[in-house]
């Protein structure tokens, strides 16, 4: 699965602060029950525009990682989180949001690798595909 948030009208306190984003980071994977294999690594980013700025990290799990950019300056945040293990998108958007004290949140849910999820799903995509490719032959 692949939860990815645009968060508007966040909190522009917490939204620039290093610390929070570290702290999110570093706890965010225990409260889905993913599994973190290193420290997160949270770095602030000042670009040539005034409000090119912001913090971005990111930690990697075992189940793949989880990514932060935040634009202070535009209430503006975007998180990736990526996991080949099942987790719950409700839970994970409503911990997102109370963390940066998001006004708007827009996400999408990507189911990636589900052929290699396991045989029966493997067989079954498998299946969907061969159906469809004979019916368009037909």
């Amino acid at each position: 699965m692949h939860l990815v948030i645009d968060g508007h009208n966040g909190d522009r306190q917490r939204l620039q602060d290093p610390d929070i984003v570290y702290r999110f980071l570093d706890e965010y994977p225990d409260g889905l029950g993913m599994t973190k294999i290193t420290p997160p690594h949270v770095y602030t980013y000042h670009g040539p525009q005034p409000g090119d700025w912001g913090v971005s990290g990111f930690v990697l799990i075992a189940e793949s990682h989880i990514s932060v950019h935040t634009f202070p300056d535009r209430g503006y945040i975007n998180i990736d989180v990526f996991s080949c293990k099942e987790f719950d998108p409700n839970l994970a958007r409503e911990q997102i949001t109370e963390t940066f004290g998001i006004g708007e949140v827009k996400h999408w849910l990507l189911e990636r690798g589900l052929e290699y999820a396991d045989t029966d799903t493997a067989f079954k995509e498998l299946e969907e595909d061969r159906s469809a490719l004979v019916g368009k032959v037909s």
